[in-house]
């Protein structure tokens, strides 16, 4: 299952996209005219904090209208729609990891700043936008604007102590991120807050796919571009930390909680890391593909 957050005459409603990701069965509040028995609620975190039965509910609704024989009834045309993020306001600020791949360290650094130890910054919710949209270029407050392509995750249920060997039962999905950073303010304020938070610089999606549909995270092809031309390629496969260690570390005396988004870290390949640096430019087009998930595209603000 692969679930979106749309968007329709100011209204927002939370779907799932067919599997040729071109068209979307709304989950409306109330089921029973479509043969199903729930009641599902209206923002995706509310979904996801159902659990199990929420996506037991999903399945059954999705079986009814594949023996309806009226599925195109239902699904509508997903241009029909403006995508927004999958969770368009995070109740939370989204936890990012920091030099998860060895050669983004180097290219950033040398061998002393490979990290020992789990890194984690924030970004604040402000800063979620969605695919298809515009991240504007703040040049009043930054002239180093940079891309980050990320495998993000979401947290599925509620847990602290998290044992590594469970950490993947927490997980509800998973989507993308691009972590868009002002270089100079991250150099500039030491601490990464500010410039990791300037808005619309986390863009996410396009959708979040379930659990289910993936079968090892820590396995999965991410590839950067910029006007078309590949910036980063790697594998999840190359984390220094894989999934299962950073939600331990996260929930060690700190609670997850279901809709929580965890980015997992950028490969090599990111503009400061160019000699010259090559940094993002009004009007540049960022393309970030994470295999078995899709491609999230955004512009920057010309």
């Amino acid at each position: 299952m692969k679930f979106v957050t749309v968007q329709q005459n100011n209204e927002s409603f939370v779907g799932v996209v067919n599997s040729e990701n071109t068209k979307v069965l709304l989950l409306n509040p109330t089921e029973e005219a479509r043969g199903g028995s729930a009641t599902f609620p209206t923002t995706i975190q509310e979904c996801i904090a159902l659990g199990d039965p929420f996506i037991d509910q999903v399945q059954i609704l999705l079986d009814w209208v594949e023996t309806s024989g009226q599925a195109e009834m239902y699904y509508l045309p997903i241009e029909e729609f403006t995508l927004l993020a999958p969770i368009p306001r995070p109740t939370k600020n989204i936890f990012c990891v920091g030099k998860n791949y060895v050669e983004h360290a180097l290219e950033l650094g040398s061998a002393e700043d490979i990290p020992e130890h789990v890194m984690v910054f924030t970004k604040a919710p402000t800063t979620v936008t969605g695919p298809g949209t515009v991240v504007l270029n703040h040049q009043s407050v930054t002239k180093q604007l940079d891309y980050e392509g990320e495998l993000a995750v979401i947290i599925g249920k509620k847990g602290s102590g998290i044992k590594k060997e469970e950490a993947l039962d927490y997980v509800f999905g998973y989507t993308i991120i691009n972590d868009v950073t002002a270089r100079d303010l991250q150099a500039k304020h030491k601490q990464f807050f500010i410039g990791k938070s300037l808005d619309t610089t986390c863009p996410m999606g396009p959708w979040i796919v379930h659990k289910s549909l993936i079968e090892n995270p820590n396995h999965l092809h991410i590839e950067t571009k910029v006007n078309g031309e590949v910036r980063q390629s790697s594998n999840t496969e190359k984390f220094i930390f894989p999934i299962e260690d950073i939600i331990s570390v996260l929930s060690a005396g700190m609670t997850l909680e279901p809709g929580d988004i965890i980015a997992t870290g950028t490969p090599a390949g990111v503009g400061k890391g160019f000699n010259p640096p090559r940094f993002l430019k009004p009007g540049d087009q960022i393309e970030i593909f994470v295999e078995s998930i899709g491609t999230l595209t955004n512009t920057i603000e010309e």
